[in-house]
């Protein structure tokens, strides 16, 4: 497990809302290495990891993505305002914590697809997929809408040394079509945190995943 920085994370400088404001493909990039930090009702319970893999979602265009559905009961958050949570209920069973970026209307956010611990995670949890990620940090739907900018519940730290950043087409997004193979996910390329998803499942279903 490794350390947020030496400073107290308390009085760390956080993503301003203006962090929020770029494309999602952009932002997934530049998220890897930057840490994901929950605080529950007292500052001394603190869960947080290194997150080491990420995915854009780009909106309406995008087939893979739910703003392709419009504007609706579980979208509202998605195309609402930049540095917002969007967390969404998955095959009945597993929560999935996204950050909205862009701009409000745009449909744009990253899904956060894995961590590496740094603080208050149990080692018997893993945090290598999406589902298994919010479950450690304790992330639900209830937390859909938070407010990552200016809230005090969940927020980001910037990272502090830039990684080998590994690319790949998205993970279970074959029903999208063509817009599948776009090299959407982003990873630490040395980091043993990363999913490891089936080939099968990457694109579809003929992934070419590289290092940059």
């Amino acid at each position: 497990m490794i350390g947020l920085v030496s400073t107290p994370w308390q009085r760390q400088s956080r993503l301003t809302r203006s962090d929020y404001a770029s494309d999602a493909r952009e932002f997934a990039q530049a998220l890897i290495g930057a840490f994901l930090v929950v605080r529950s009702d007292h500052e001394t319970n603190v869960r947080a990891v290194r997150i080491v893999e990420t995915e854009a979602y780009c909106g309406p265009a995008d087939r893979a993505s739910h703003a392709r559905a419009g504007l609706t009961k579980r979208t509202r958050t998605l195309l609402g305002p930049e540095g917002h949570a969007y967390v969404y209920l998955i095959y009945g069973m597993y929560d999935c914590f996204n950050i909205v970026c862009f701009e409000r209307g745009k449909g744009h956010a990253v899904l956060v697809r894995a961590g590496e611990p740094a603080a208050g995670i149990s080692t018997n949890l893993r945090t290598d997929g999406p589902g298994r990620l919010a479950r450690a940090l304790g992330i639900t739907r209830a937390h859909d809408g938070v407010d990552l900018a200016d809230g005090e519940e969940i927020f980001l730290l910037p990272r502090t040394s830039r990684p080998n950043l590994g690319v790949s087409a998205r993970v279970g997004v074959a029903y999208a079509g063509a817009i599948a193979e776009a090299p959407w996910r982003f990873f630490d390329a040395e980091s043993k945190w990363v999913s490891r998803p089936p080939k099968k499942s990457i694109g579809l279903g003929k992934p070419i995943a590289r290092a940059r």
